[in-house]
């Protein structure tokens, strides 16, 4: 007999994918869809079972269906149509809590597969060039989603103590962009104008949702000829682009504004539902993080389709042309970058000026180090 894989978060468009993925794998015989509500997507030959993870009963659907495979991608920081932040919040937490809970206690379950995010590492000032797998945080997330995978992950690694026979792996996720992405970064790309913070130009990376759909299955499987698909691995596409080569390549103008600004524009966005312009986005696009994949390279032996660059202008090309042509963008932001007040090279420096340098300098560093 094959796998029986049971995947949680179906609803949403990568759980779609995945679930479409997994079931056309030789070795799966059986994919149980969980959700609390049923997808707009087709899920294939898939049995959707909806049941909201919070509740007891995910251990009897376990026990039912004798799952051997669990895939976790209920851990999200967007809620679906109607949702709010409240209740991301208790599916992230408290669901993940159920369901371990449930894995526990199932005799059958081999393999558990978690969707994390780097948004574990935070975005601080000081934080190193490149963040690996056992890279302390510099200070640890005080909300939000970042706080949730925190406490997701804590929840994992208890598990894993507790049933030393289930193989976990937990997929440390940058932030995800394609055609169909949903999340808030790909929102905050959509915007007609991007708000940035006057003196910074983050790095980020990213991963595609194809790639990201193909990490894991891998993830999913036995281990195959002493490749080990158990621990805690960082994923993402090769590279990185600063914020200002994104608004380029997006053909969207930027508007650069002093912190304070951009905190209350985002509460003005978050309030009117435009995008999920959160805190801890806010320090993502202010301090930007780039993190080691030689992991998931080495000892996965994953290595993804898309680079950064790729990734983005996929995403790019499903967004269609900006306000602006690039070029013309690309012209504007450099005039601004080189003004005073932007910590340019205009004469009588200016109060961002050092912010500007230690993030070139930071950004020539990881250059240099980055995977």
């Amino acid at each position: 007999m094959g796998k029986v894989v049971l995947v949680t978060g179906v609803a949403r468009q990568l759980g779609g994918r995945f679930v479409r993925r997994v079931q056309r794998d030789p070795g799966v015989e059986r994919v149980l869809a969980v959700d609390a509500v049923p997808p707009e997507h087709h899920l294939g030959g898939a049995d959707f079972i909806q049941a909201d993870i919070r509740q007891p009963a995910i251990a009897k659907v376990l026990a039912e269906h004798r799952v051997d495979t669990v895939v976790h991608m209920d851990v999200t920081g967007t809620a679906l149509a109607g949702g709010s932040r409240g209740s991301v919040k208790e599916t992230n937490v408290i669901g993940t809590m159920q369901l371990l809970g449930a894995c526990q206690k199932s005799p059958t379950v081999k393999r558990l597969v978690v969707k994390s995010s780097t948004n574990v590492y935070g975005s601080a000032p000081r934080d190193p060039a490149v963040f690996t797998e056992t890279t302390p945080p510099k200070s640890l997330p005080s909300g939000g989603f970042a706080k949730d995978t925190v406490e997701v992950e804590g929840y994992v690694r208890g598990f894993a103590r507790r049933r030393p026979d289930v193989a976990v792996c937990v997929l440390r996720f940058a932030n995800i962009l394609g055609p169909t992405a949903d999340s808030p970064l790909a929102q905050y790309f959509s915007l007609p104008v991007l708000p940035t913070v006057l003196g910074y130009d983050p790095r980020l990376q990213f991963v595609h949702e194809e790639d990201a759909v193909e990490v894991l299955r891998l993830a999913s499987h036995d281990p195959e000829r002493g490749t080990l698909n158990s621990g805690t691995f960082n994923i993402a596409g090769d590279g990185q682009l600063l914020l200002s080569q994104c608004s380029r390549r997006l053909g969207r103008p930027t508007v650069p504004v002093f912190l304070p600004t951009v905190t209350w524009a985002g509460s003005a966005l978050r309030t009117l539902g435009v995008s999920d312009f959160s805190p801890e986005q806010i320090r993502l696009l202010t301090h930007g993080r780039v993190v080691a994949t030689r992991q998931m390279r080495e000892t996965m032996g994953f290595r993804p389709k898309y680079t950064t660059a790729e990734t983005f202008a996929d995403f790019v090309r499903s967004r269609g042309p900006g306000l602006l042509p690039p070029r013309v963008v690309a012209d504007v932001v450099d005039r601004i970058a080189a003004l005073p007040f932007a910590g340019g090279r205009g004469t009588g420096g200016g109060v961002d000026g050092s912010a500007n340098t230690q993030q070139g300098a930071t950004t020539r560093g990881a250059n240099q180090s980055a995977d």
